[in-house]
């Protein structure tokens, strides 16, 4: 289940954030600090152009969807999401969440939030998630480099239109 992030919520979405494995394949991959995640938050919330909702499995938050550049006239957004890695991984639940929350997310944006298209990126070199994407609709649409903490590292645009 989705649900909108309320305050409550800014500490455990920080944490999974910073997970070693979700930093390893974020476009911005340094431990974001409680300064810099204060000031994101704070901006997320205020703007009509973000949302952020909250990933619940089996009523245990355990992930974050976050959609931005959100233009509504338009019925496009941008997209990303992470998941608690740890704590799914100890319930055995890790694969079953990527799934969930992927479809969860793509259903939200096109059935309750009424866009059309839905915009991402993923690391070149992260094929599981690739895969995943490809299985769920979407196209990769654009090869570009990106700067990731001082490496140039090839980055795919992705895209899903509502059916």
């Amino acid at each position: 289940m989705l649900r909108p992030a309320t305050d409550a919520d800014s500490a455990n979405v920080l944490r999974w954030r910073n997970h070693p494995e979700v930093r390893a394949v974020s476009l911005t991959q340094h431990e974001i600090t409680d300064d810099e995640h204060a000031a994101y938050w704070a901006a997320t919330r205020d703007n009509d152009a973000r949302e952020i909702w909250i990933y619940e499995r089996h009523d245990v938050p355990s992930g974050v969807v976050t959609y931005f550049d959100i233009d509504r006239e338009a019925g496009s957004a941008w997209w990303g999401y992470y998941l608690d890695n740890d704590g799914l991984k100890e319930r055995g639940e890790l694969l079953p969440a990527w799934i969930e929350i992927q479809r969860q997310a793509k259903r939200l944006a096109f059935d309750e939030l009424g866009l059309r298209t839905l915009e991402g990126e993923v690391l070149e070199a992260n094929e599981a998630v690739r895969r995943f994407n490809r299985r769920n609709g979407f196209e990769e649409i654009e090869r570009y480099t990106q700067d990731i903490d001082g490496t140039p590292t090839p980055v795919l645009r992705v895209r899903a239109t509502k059916d």
